[in-house]
């Protein structure tokens, strides 16, 4: 912590005589990780697809499945999948993935925190239509950018597919 003088004169416009004040400031320059992150909320959505639970589960599992909808281009390391976006680029560490059934990420920056992202495969035992359902966390500011930008990445992920 730093403790920083300042000086201010300040001189009454009635000929007294100027008047110094001072004031202790104190300082403290935080990291990355001391800086306060505001709460996330959890949401889900849904999306009907029109394919088969094995070609949806390729597109959401794999790099080449996850660059036709997901990011630009999609790199895996150990479990660890790089995304690039427009020359940016993310991490997030694979948490679960269940054969078949659903995928779960956590971002780098997110790490020690509650906070994934999941995208699972639900079929629905009546009408056997197949839908995308995802989980993910946004700060509540920035909620409806996220669902908006989900809803696109669907729309997209249904039009590789032809769904």
């Amino acid at each position: 912590m730093k403790k920083n003088l300042v000086l201010i004169p300040f001189i009454q416009k009635l000929h007294c005589k100027p008047i110094i004040i001072v004031i202790l400031c104190k300082f403290k320059f935080l990291s990355k990780k001391d800086s306060v992150r505001m709460r996330k909320i959890k949401y889900e959505l849904e999306y009907i697809v029109n394919t088969s639970p094995n070609i949806l589960f390729t597109c959401i599992t794999t790099p080449s499945g996850l660059s036709e909808w997901f990011a630009d281009d999609v790199n895996i390391k150990d479990d660890r999948f790089t995304f690039f976006w427009d020359g940016d680029e993310e991490v997030a560490k694979l948490m679960q993935q269940k054969k078949g059934d659903s995928i779960r990420f956590q971002w780098e920056d997110d790490e020690g925190e509650d906070y994934y992202f999941e995208l699972l495969i639900n079929i629905d035992p009546l009408t056997k239509e197949v839908a995308l359902l995802v989980t993910d966390f946004a700060e509540e500011g920035e909620l409806e950018g996220a669902k908006l930008l989900w809803d696109n990445m669907a729309a997209k992920l249904k039009q590789v597919i032809g769904g």
